[in-house]
């Protein structure tokens, strides 16, 4: 082809003629690149303002240069996670080798449409999906595909889960008798909404089910719930238990909530997006109990695994129901006995080699390694729980069960109905002043400071900066 007017560099010339011009390109951006991340501490976690280059397409090639200038505008309006203080939500700085990983598939360009498409990376995919299951007991015909995250991963497992229970595989929704409803703590994760509506079952489908003061999913509510929908001619067919709530980090009684499923002969799935990461730590694995007897889970290293984003997986029992509830064949893709086409068996078609990065994270830290940053974040979600437990002015949401910890300002001397404001101004102090970034999300009809521990360079030296900032900031607010 005519490549006259492309640059020197548009593309690796696969004889090697313009290696030298491609080495000196990507040495430029890593030492950009190097020069932030190696001095994230030193940036805000959040941008005080963002500016984006501008969304034109210019009519003739830019200069190198100005890509470069362009790209440290892009990383100077960014949120910034590797600042140790970024502690407000379950983002996190990814591995090194993840980032490496993401470089090398992007390169290579593999299609995880298809095993002709992507066959080392396919049969990596099955295997890891394979392993992984097996970490969470889910049996011998177990597996899964990976996601670009974990609302895809949950749409995932919903659609089996409704082909299975109505066969509307081929037919759809339109002949079936009764509303299909499913069941879900009142403070699950949206994207089953989401996945409601895409469904063709509506977001009404979702039955809400009481949660307790720690925000656990009441077992007895699930039954109460599931028999109002049979009497009023619904027709449950799910519950979704949670491992890993958004806002607090708590988690449903798997086992309790799985003998309700069984009652009833309904499809358990367990969103673990975040919690699921616990299989690796050999001290707090056991919290997990029960999402052996899970039909699906959704699981997210890209959160307490530190992989790049995105990297999520649905993960089923038995893969036969996979294969048999969900897969639709494409005649123009070459089939293997050994190895499925993943885009036949997954709701994305053309994906990129997410697994690679991934793998090489597992590679890299290994269960210790991993295990060791779960175990060192419990420590510092328990610092902190303590610390709020010991002044009166501060106050949970809920006991914290992960690296999640959920707490407000409350003082005496500021009326409840202010005291929202007050936590709004409160979290706007500890990133100005602090370089503390806590969020500030909805709990209960009520705004809270959220921390989440993930970042692998947070301390005790953060820690006392929080606290210091929240004692300087009731001192300076009390009438």
């Amino acid at each position: 082809m005519n490549r006259s007017n492309s640059p020197e560099t548009g593309f690796i010339d696969p004889s090697g003629a313009n290696a030298e011009a491609i080495r000196d390109l990507t040495e430029d951006v890593l030492d950009q690149l190097l020069g932030q991340l190696g001095a994230a501490e030193k940036r805000s976690p959040l941008p005080d303002e963002s500016t984006a280059p501008t969304g034109t397409i210019p009519e003739s090639p830019r200069s190198q240069t100005d890509l470069l200038d362009d790209l440290e505008t892009i990383a100077a309006g960014s949120m910034n996670p590797a600042h140790p203080g970024y502690i407000g939500h379950m983002d996190t700085m990814p591995t090194t080798v993840s980032v490496l990983g993401d470089l090398v598939a992007s390169a290579v360009n593999n299609n995880m449409l298809s095993v002709e498409m992507s066959p080392v990376f396919s049969e990596l995919e099955v295997q890891l999906t394979e392993t992984i299951a097996s970490e969470f007991g889910l049996g011998p015909n177990a597996g899964g595909v990976l996601a670009s995250g974990g609302s895809l991963a949950n749409l995932h497992a919903l659609s089996v889960a409704r082909n299975q229970a109505f066969d509307v595989h081929d037919d759809g929704l339109a002949g079936l008798d009764g509303e299909p409803v499913l069941f879900a703590s009142d403070v699950a994760h949206t994207s089953l909404q989401k996945a409601a509506m895409l469904l063709g079952l509506g977001t009404d489908a979702v039955v809400a089910v009481e949660t307790n003061a720690n925000s656990r999913m009441k077992p007895s509510a699930l039954n109460q719930a599931v028999e109002q929908a049979e009497r009023d001619g619904r027709v449950p067919f799910c519950v979704v238990a949670t491992a890993g709530t958004t806002t607090t980090g708590n988690i449903d009684p798997l086992p309790a909530v799985r003998d309700v499923v069984d009652e009833h002969d309904l499809w358990f799935h367990v969103d673990a997006a975040y919690g699921g990461a616990l299989v690796f730590s050999e001290a707090e694995r056991d919290r997990l109990d029960g999402i052996e007897g899970a039909d699906s889970v959704t699981f997210n290293p890209q959160k307490w695994c530190y992989v790049a984003k995105t990297c999520a997986m649905a993960l089923f029992a038995d893969l036969d129901i996979l294969q048999e509830d969900f897969r639709v064949g494409a005649p123009y893709m070459r089939g293997d006995d050994a190895i499925p086409n993943l885009g036949e068996l997954s709701v994305q078609g053309t994906r990129r080699a997410e697994v690679l990065k991934l793998w090489l994270t597992f590679q890299h830290l290994g269960r210790e390694g991993l295990g060791q940053l779960i175990d060192e974040s419990y420590r510092l979600a328990a610092v902190i729980r303590d610390r709020v437990a010991d002044q009166d002015a501060l106050e949970l949401a809920s006991e914290p069960e992960m690296n999640i910890v959920c707490f407000r300002a409350a003082p005496d001397w500021c009326p409840p109905d202010e005291r929202d404001a007050l936590n709004g101004r409160l979290q706007r102090y500890l990133l100005s002043r602090q370089d503390v970034f806590v969020s500030l999300p909805t709990y209960r009809d009520t705004r809270w400071l959220r921390v989440v521990l993930l970042n692998p360079f947070t301390d005790k030296t953060t820690l006392d900066r929080l606290f210091d900032g929240i004692d300087l900031f009731l001192e300076a607010e009390r009438p």
